[in-house]
């Protein structure tokens, strides 16, 4: 059985995709970016960016009946190189001594005020 998500409180998505999809014991979901509460692209300080961003993906997880803490892979996108340290850091904060499998890889978002995204993949049996 699939099953998709799509958090209370968020706003729709403004291209053809599911918040989450759970399938097969796992859930995926899908790039999030840092948003404000009118849904906006975040513009401001990058620590808080990245914390906004994984809100979101924590936010998204709870809606499919995760946690952060049953990732199994994350997927990040940076904008620039100079923004892995920083990023690094709040990631190892929300994340401790165990973190999920990760990917990160520099892109360019097409957006000039998106600095970091996150898709991730959750196991729940």
């Amino acid at each position: 059985m699939i099953e998709r998500f799509h958090p209370a409180g968020f706003p729709a998505p403004v291209v053809p995709l599911s918040h989450a999809t759970k399938a097969g014991g796992f859930v995926y979901v899908s790039g999030q970016v840092a948003t404000d509460a009118d849904n906006k692209v975040y513009v401001g300080d990058f620590t808080r960016e990245v914390e906004s961003v994984l809100d979101n993906v924590e936010a998204v997880l709870e809606a499919a009946g995760a946690r952060l803490d049953q990732l199994v892979k994350v997927g990040a996108f940076l904008s620039n190189a100079t923004l892995f340290a920083p990023f690094n850091e709040v990631y190892a904060r929300r994340f401790g001594d165990a973190p999920p499998a990760r990917t990160t890889v520099v892109v360019d978002f097409g957006h000039p005020d998106v600095r970091v995204e996150i898709e991730a993949i959750a196991y729940v049996g």
